[in-house]
């Protein structure tokens, strides 16, 4: 029995999101949906900041005082540039500590604009998560391969 790549029943790689599993071997159009990924989360990071904007006049309209917008515009940016780092660093490497990550969604969904730069800037590359995920099925295959391999020349157990 052989499955889609041809490996004999073994392990499956793990799909990407905008991708399935052809980060495999980079066919069926990976490289026009890697730039669509690239194009896509760029535009929605521009119109987010379209958004912010109207939020910053909203609060020039009601005179909210320089202290409460300059506080605003600090608080998007510096969520903004640790939701990047996030998930920038989220494409290369599992999380250690899930209860952690699950704490910062708060902010990552305040500094969206940063996750969406650090996804768009990622599609340029790979596609976001290709590195982390290729590892961990190249690992899967290589114990799947020693697991299968030949019984005749696994080393048995003395007898006493």
């Amino acid at each position: 029995m052989s499955d889609q790549n041809g490996n004999g029943g073994g392990p499956e790689p793990e799909p990407i999101r905008f991708f399935g599993t052809t980060w495999v071997d980079h066919d069926n159009g990976y490289g026009l949906r890697r730039a669509g990924v690239a194009i896509g989360a760029l535009a929605a990071a521009v119109a987010a900041c379209f958004v912010l904007r109207f939020a910053y006049e909203g609060l020039q309209i009601a005179d909210t005082g320089s202290f409460v917008t300059v506080l605003v515009v600090v608080m998007f940016a510096v969520c903004s540039a640790m939701a990047f780092r996030k998930t920038w660093e989220g494409f290369s490497a599992r999380p250690t500590d899930p209860e952690r990550e699950r704490s910062l969604q708060g902010l990552k969904a305040i500094g969206f604009v940063g996750s969406l730069l650090a996804y768009a800037f990622r599609a340029l590359q790979e596609a976001p998560g290709e590195t982390l995920h290729r590892k961990e099925y190249e690992e899967a295959l290589k114990r799947w391969e020693r697991r299968k391999g030949n019984p005749a020349t696994r080393k048995r157990p003395k007898r006493k």
